[in-house]
């Protein structure tokens, strides 16, 4: 995947390519015309450079015409044009794959490094990902058979929320049934069904709305209360994300809910505070309910009316392009198949590697923070705009040497400074020109903050 993404080309990079093109005839044509005015003008017009070595010992005007239009061709060099993109390039993603940031080409570093807007989704993202069960509330059985009935429909699913109703029926040694008709839908929960009857899991109103049977609103009521009484030192903490999956089962409607509770990354403050630095505008989009959203964005620093919780995967695609209709540059940070549709509609999608395989966020996704961490996103902006400082370096070098180089090889310093290049010296200072630029882009390894990021992680 790094061999494919260095493959890449930048578009800055085709345009070095466009110009490097006719630069080669234009150098042509250029050595065609200083021979042909140092041989049937110049030595007429400035008849004291014959005296110049270049013209041999004998004065000779076609020998000094041949060096000169030589000269022109040897110390143009268009292998700078050519080397100053995919050098800086080359190294830029390497780095970042010794980082751990999987940048799938040249293209994504250069959008990458004019982003001035990133949406975070909440679960996996801002959040650990690891979410655990805090309390369940039942309106007629027992907790244990509302566990029991939420484990076997999300038994299947990715989701950090299914895994952690999994994993507490697991812990409580459950008999989790067999399922069939299993259901997903991105944004909203899951269906299946169980003994018979469908079990619906997910929020509030996609599991009300499954049902022809439906829980009263006196009911439901009830049941969030049931759950916010419930003691959890951990859902207190201002740390903490607290969502809520809601069961219905096929003739009672909602019978019950599960709360859980997931950790804010230790991370995600300070990268929101990074980000806001650098003059990034920071969002928060999730499906997750309004109190739960809204906590973990005061908690951050996201500004109130940046938060947008209850939405769907297509609903947050069209805010990304909303954004980007303003006259803003998105990059969308997520973790989930819920997250797949924005990571394909940013400018630049970033995915948490939260799983150890492929799933449908890395594979929508321009970059993969493989090490999972929050911060590793401040971490491939700087590299970007590390990456893209270089080729604007390189090429700004290869274009002032030719600029500077052509015109003194061509002999306009010869009549009244009475120099002139050989062609030994011009084919040095062409193959100078190609070195400095594969030097400049391999000082991009020592980069300040990847410094301080290795140091630490050796440290």
């Amino acid at each position: 995947m790094v061999e494919d993404a260095q493959a890449h080309e930048a578009p800055v990079q085709r345009l070095a390519d466009a110009i490097a093109g006719p630069f080669v005839y234009t150098v042509m044509t250029l050595s065609a015309a200083t021979f042909s005015f140092w041989y049937l003008l110049g030595t007429h017009l400035f008849p004291e450079v014959l005296l110049n070595d270049i013209s041999g010992p004998d004065g000779d005007s076609l020998l000094l015409s041949l060096k000169l239009a030589v000269d022109v061709l040897v110390v143009s060099c268009p292998c700078a044009l050519g080397l100053a993109t995919p050098t800086a390039i080359l190294i830029g993603t390497s780095m970042g794959a010794k980082r751990g940031l999987l940048i799938r080409g040249g293209d994504v570093l250069e959008r990458l490094a004019g982003i001035d807007a990133i949406v975070l989704d909440k679960t996996g993202t801002l959040t650990k990902g690891k979410p655990v069960v805090t309390s369940i509330a039942s309106l007629a059985y027992d907790g244990m058979e509302i566990l029991r009935l939420a484990a076997a429909v999300e038994k299947t699913a990715l989701h950090p929320i299914a895994n952690a109703i999994t994993k507490e029926a697991e812990l409580c040694k459950l008999d989790i049934p067999t399922t069939s008709g299993q259901l997903t839908q991105p944004g909203f929960g899951c269906l299946a069904e169980v003994d018979g009857r469908l079990v619906a899991v997910g929020n509030l109103d996609w599991v009300h709305n499954r049902f022809e049977t439906k829980a009263s609103p006196t009911e439901l009521s009830d049941l969030g209360k049931r759950l916010e009484f419930v003691p959890s030192s951990e859902a207190s903490s201002s740390n903490q994300s607290k969502s809520i999956a809601y069961i219905g089962r096929e003739g009672e409607g909602i019978i019950g809910a599960i709360a859980i509770s997931d950790v804010l990354r230790d991370d995600a403050k300070s990268t929101v505070d990074r980000l806001k630095q650098e003059g990034i505008a920071t969002y928060i989009l999730s499906g997750d309910r309004k109190e739960a959203v809204e906590g973990i964005g005061e908690t951050v620093g996201i500004r109130s009316e940046n938060r947008r919780s209850s939405l769907t995967p297509q609903e947050k695609a069209g805010i990304i392009s909303t954004l980007q209709g303003e006259g803003h540059r998105v990059a969308m940070v997520g973790d989930g198949i819920n997250d797949a549709p924005s990571l394909a509609a940013a400018d630049v999608g970033i995915a948490m590697r939260t799983h150890s395989k492929e799933n449908a966020a890395s594979d929508a996704a321009s970059v993969v923070l493989l090490g999972n961490r929050l911060s590793q996103v401040v971490d491939a902006l700087s590299l970007s705009k590390a990456t893209m400082a270089k080729v604007h370096q390189n090429l700004a070098w290869a274009v002032a040497y030719n600029i500077v180089a052509i015109p003194i090889a061509a002999g306009a310093l010869l009549p009244q400074f009475d120099f002139a290049m050989t062609p030994s010296l011009s084919g040095g200072l062409m193959a100078l020109s190609s070195i400095f630029v594969v030097s400049n882009s391999l000082l991009l390894q020592l980069h300040g903050s990847f410094q301080k990021a290795e140091k630490t992680r050796t440290g």
